[in-house]
């Protein structure tokens, strides 16, 4: 499993021009999921997201967490976060999981996400065209393996 992490200052997710998921300051989330990825996986993704210490504490060091500052999370499902880029000109997306699977274990991830994070745990939609619209504050962002 995979995460592509970015502080934001706000983000969104619509889909049709609808918005389906919106957050304030927090994390914005892109979420690839891997062949094989389970419970331990959802585990330890969940303890990085909320646990990552990316917000500045008074000193102004990434000393704080998403837990510490009760920031949002939106969580976004992105199969072309796992695609193989080592060779050629086009991915390949035998390294990311079939979508039944992937949808299974993301739903699994929000679900644990929203029980250890009180504050909120916004989502995009799962196999549907999403547009993205965020701020990313700072720029900070990180690519998390679980």
């Amino acid at each position: 499993m995979l995460a592509l992490i970015q502080r934001v200052t706000h983000a969104s997710v619509s889909v049709d021009g609808q918005t389906v998921g919106a957050i304030g300051p927090g994390l914005l989330a892109l979420v690839g999921v891997e062949p094989g990825d389970g419970d331990a996986q959802i585990e330890r993704m969940t303890t990085r997201l909320l646990g990552y210490r990316v917000f500045a504490d008074g000193a102004g060091r990434m000393n704080r967490s998403l837990t510490d500052t009760g920031g949002g999370l939106l969580l976004v499902s992105q199969f072309t976060l796992a695609a193989d880029t080592r060779s050629g000109m086009r991915p390949g997306f035998s390294t990311a999981a079939p979508p039944d699977e992937a949808e299974r274990i993301f739903d699994r991830l929000v679900a644990h996400a929203r029980e250890k994070h009180p504050p909120g745990v916004e989502i995009g939609r799962f196999g549907t065209h999403m547009v993205v619209d965020l701020a990313n504050d700072g720029p900070v962002t990180f690519l998390l393996r679980a």
